[in-house]
């Protein structure tokens, strides 16, 4: 078939491969179970604070955040300490990850995971891997993650760092059209 000239100049095949990973990056699928009541999703079974699905990975806190719609929250990065994190499949909340370890073989690639949005799964983000994200739904959106180490707001033994919310640039946080 033939499209008028300016469609063909325009046209664009889109890129459905998976986005390369970030070494340490971890997605773990997670089953959810359906039926003409709800729902349940397992999100761990632990063995000494230790998840099945993560092995090496000790849970020492449990943490629950809410996001107003638009709201963006970024970017923290941290030097020794692992997040996993989980967001309610009703909920769709954009994921920015970014590989700022010198000489590790993924530096400086950068990921975007939309998370919940009917999906199930955790996402175990790895110290030097910097992570923010966005509400993309508008209703309040909820996280849930797993650290491997106790938060300390004390400034001389915190292992939380910051980044400006455009360190990566303002269209790092734009929603994909095409």
């Amino acid at each position: 078939m033939k499209l008028t000239s300016k469609a063909e100049k325009r046209i664009f095949l889109q890129d459905y491969l998976k986005n390369e990973m970030i070494e340490g990056v971890e997605i773990i699928q997670l089953k959810r179970f359906n039926d003409d009541g709800g729902s349940f999703t397992e999100l761990g079974r632990l063995s000494a604070g230790i998840p099945e699905s993560l092995p090496g990975f000790e849970v020492k806190q449990v943490n629950y955040s809410e996001m107003a719609p638009n709201a963006i929250k970024a970017f923290h990065i941290h030097r020794s300490q692992t997040d996993v994190w989980f967001v309610p499949p009703k909920d769709k909340i954009l994921l920015i990850l970014a590989d700022l370890r010198e000489g590790s073989p993924t530096e400086a690639v950068i990921m975007r995971i939309p998370l919940g949005d009917c999906n199930s799964r955790l996402i175990k983000i790895p110290p030097g891997v910097a992570h923010g994200c966005k509400n993309i739904a508008g209703e309040k959106g909820q996280i849930i993650y797993f650290v491997n180490q106790i938060f300390s707001a004390d400034p001389a033994i915190s292992d939380e760092g910051r980044l400006p919310w455009d360190f990566f640039g303002p269209d790092i946080w734009e929603v994909e059209k095409g």
